[in-house]
């Protein structure tokens, strides 16, 4: 594919996806963000109450999914430049309104703007023009990472439940 036909596609798959899946120094595994996608660019809020993504200061790896549920099919995964934004800036603006129009659900709609400049961080992930992924060339594992290490445990004996049905019937005498 050529470069033009690759941006394009980088391009449709952000502005169609809700999610963007981030790689990058220091996870051991990719990690799920919501976006908004504007000029080219996706922004990124976070901490202070909203998505936790702790470290995203360097370079990203950036996996964009299909929206459908049922298959979740990688699109395209590019390599994206992290750009934190300062707070008040004409660029923080132009983020605040995107990601704005974006938030669902967000219980303090008329203080988000504030509550975003003084406890999140907003970042600008600028596409570099490397596709590291694109149809025609994925690769042939699934790329599934282990769970993680949990204390939870399934073991022994389910507790009694209220008005489930009994698993065997009455003793005939």
């Amino acid at each position: 594919m050529d470069a033009q036909l690759l941006a394009a596609l980088v391009d449709e798959a952000g502005r169609k996806s809700d999610l963007l899946w981030l790689r990058y120094a220091g996870l051991d595994r990719a990690r799920a963000v919501w976006h908004a996608w504007q000029d080219g660019v996706a922004y990124v809020v976070a901490g202070g109450g909203e998505q936790p993504v702790p470290g995203l200061a360097e370079a990203a790896e950036v996996t964009v999914t299909a929206r459908a549920k049922d298959s979740q099919a990688r699109l395209v995964t590019w390599r994206a430049r992290a750009e934190q934004l300062t707070p008040g800036s004409p660029e923080w603006d132009t983020a605040l309104a995107a990601l704005r129009s974006e938030r669902l659900n967000a219980t303090d709609a008329a203080n988000l703007p504030d509550r975003w400049a003084s406890e999140s961080t907003i970042t600008r992930l600028v596409p570099t023009g490397e596709v590291l992924e694109h149809p025609g060339k994925m690769p042939t594992d699934d790329e599934a990472a282990p769970p993680p290490d949990s204390p939870a445990t399934t073991r022994g004996k389910l507790p009694w439940v209220f008005h489930r049905r009994p698993t065997r019937g009455p003793k005939l005498s």
